[in-house]
């Protein structure tokens, strides 16, 4: 099993156990989150922590860039924080902006960023097939590890049929884009829904043919080594090290 937003590689990260990779993500995302907004430098160490490990794990900016653009709803929102938001105030570039606004939008923006780009970097340097046991041996229940896994799977297959219904509406000269093709576009969902409900039946039927037990299988991935604990903790112990330190000179 493939999913889209895994690049395949041989890197040490890429090596790294499910398990690890998940537990560090965790707890990093905790860590920057709870890391004061009024504090600027912490960040700048996270986003530099982060460019390490993509160039140990040989992520291209160029994969990585498109894919943070998934954050633009909420930079939307920090925009208008500055506008929205009380006293005190403080006037930039001849507007009058409020000081919390700011540094709430300076939050949301920076905060988000960081945490899309640590889950596209577990996203990138894991497959789907290494999850079922990463997220056992972390004793999550077995029918969440399931649905977590066929969800990845079929997510996927789900926008390959959209993509397909697309391009078969713009070969018979429907044009999605215009206002006019707005009912036309209600009826593709409402068929893509169908289709894919349809699809997720077969599949189903097709696993218990299969022998499927309810339980997705291993595949045999190897568990984490005190020593890759200990490695993986390391990059974790810098960041939570950073957000202590910011509470501290706060």
């Amino acid at each position: 099993m493939s999913h889209r937003l895994h690049l395949p590689g041989s890197s040490p990260v890429h090596r790294t156990p499910a398990e690890v990779k998940i537990v560090c993500a965790v707890i990093s995302v905790c860590a920057v989150v709870a890391t004061p907004r009024e504090m600027f430098w912490p960040f700048a160490c996270y986003a530099a922590g982060l460019f390490v490990v993509w160039r140990v794990a040989q992520i291209p900016l160029r994969w990585i860039a498109p894919r943070l653009l998934i954050e633009l709803p909420f930079v939307v929102l920090a925009v208008l924080l500055p506008f929205a938001a009380g006293e005190p105030r403080t006037t930039i570039f001849g507007l009058s902006l409020s000081t919390t606004g700011l540094y709430a939008a300076w939050g949301i923006v920076a905060k988000g960023a960081i945490g899309v780009g640590i889950s596209l970097t577990v996203a990138a340097t894991t497959s789907v097939r290494e999850l079922p046991g990463g997220l056992s041996r972390l004793h999550v229940p077995a029918m969440i590890v399931t649905i977590v896994v066929l969800m990845l799977r079929y997510v996927d297959l789900i926008a390959d049929e959209a993509e397909r219904m697309r391009v078969a509406r713009i070969s018979r000269g429907d044009d999605p884009r215009t206002l006019r093709q707005i009912g036309a576009t209600a009826r593709g969902v409402g068929s893509l829904f169908l289709r894919s409900y349809e699809r997720g039946e077969r599949v189903h039927m097709s696993m218990l043919s299969r022998g499927f037990t309810g339980t997705v299988t291993d595949f045999g991935t190897t568990p984490a080594s005190g020593r890759q604990w200990i490695l993986s903790c390391a990059p974790v112990s810098a960041v939570l090290g950073v957000c202590v330190g910011a509470w501290v000179a706060r």
